[in-house]
């Protein structure tokens, strides 16, 4: 058996510019960290005693004999892409709700992988998980999504992520002293919106306008030297405010990323004293990042008291074997 974590994430600045249809003509780049809510995946073989052959356990209770009934779409191509079918347990349990923005569907991805890996006794390394997983994703679940979610979620910390257009993946730590760090997780909060949604067909939209929003997108790249400038002066004042300049061009985008719901509880933050912030994710739902001065937290928290709040916090780990039992019958 085998116990994997795997933290999920929040992007501050960049998103969109890690999609394939833009990164591989332009280049891009996005200011991100992992943070302290976890994806907990197990995976232990299972001996043919049983008249199902994979049992997997998510939102949903699968018993199953053969790779191809798998409903699970990241398990089911994982394991064809491990190119091992010898019969699973697969368990998880996440911190926060899935759908929710936070690279939760990268994570269990990521963390599959990386058990996968560890039951087959082969050691890689965090960012060849990343680039796996974008395989699986992209290309053979076909789903319309980025590439920052599943390098910020295996690699874990507070990073700069460069995507070249020769498609090499540059990976660049922000170090911050603990009082650094302290303060600025201070400043931040998480808010649900009550609203689930499917990234990938909300980002769909995006990707096929991309051509039509240059402009837009290289103001959204260009953001992240700005932020990256002002977090390492704790400039905090000016990080919120390009937090939502940075939004206001996001939501721009397509008609997909906001709606009235959204914009009701960001204009409530802001009355309440907010500085600013965004939607994690595609859009459409989820979590909301909101940027408080610490003085104004407490009437944040009160004008959004009937949503779902949690405080953040950096991790600096990323996916990791937690538990290995050591007993694998492969």
């Amino acid at each position: 058996m085998i116990i994997t974590r795997t933290p999920y994430r929040i992007s501050f600045f960049g998103g969109g510019t890690d999609y394939p249809a833009w990164w591989k003509e332009h280049g891009g780049s996005v200011l991100g960290t992992s943070i302290e809510q976890y994806c907990y995946i197990t995976c232990t073989p299972r001996l043919p005693f049983f008249d199902f052959k994979h049992l997997i356990s998510w939102s949903r209770y699968e018993a199953v004999q053969t790779l191809d009934e798998i409903e699970h779409p990241s398990v089911r191509e994982v394991l064809k892409y491990m190119g091992d079918d010898q019969g699973f347990d697969i368990r998880t349990v996440g911190q926060l709700p899935a759908r929710s923005g936070l690279g939760t569907s990268s994570a269990f991805t990521v963390g599959l992988l990386n058990a996968m890996h560890g039951l087959n006794g082969n050691s890689i390394s965090q960012l060849d998980l990343a680039k796996e997983a974008i395989h699986v994703e992209q290309n053979l679940i076909k789903e319309a999504v980025g590439c920052q979610d599943q390098v910020l979620t295996a690699c874990g910390g507070l990073n700069r992520v460069e995507f070249r257009a020769d498609e090499s993946i540059e990976i660049k730590p922000i170090s911050l002293s603990q009082q650094h760090k302290e303060d600025f997780e201070s400043h931040l909060m998480l808010v649900f919106t009550g609203i689930a949604r499917n990234a990938s067909e909300v980002a769909q939209v995006q990707i096929e306008k991309t051509r039509d929003r240059t402009a837009e997108l290289n103001q959204i790249m260009a953001a992240v030297d700005e932020g990256e400038k002002l977090l390492m002066a704790s400039d905090w004042n000016a990080f919120g405010k390009l937090l939502h300049e940075a939004w206001q061009i996001k939501r721009s985008l397509t008609s997909k990323i906001s709606n009235p719901t959204i914009d009701g509880i960001y204009e409530t933050a802001l009355g309440s004293g907010a500085i600013g912030g965004k939607l994690i994710g595609a859009g459409g739902g989820g979590f909301m990042l909101l940027f408080i001065d610490p003085d104004k937290r407490s009437q944040v928290k009160e004008s959004l008291n009937t949503l779902l709040q949690v405080d953040v916090k950096l991790n600096s780990s990323g996916t990791e074997i937690v538990h290995d039992s050591g007993m694998h019958s492969n």
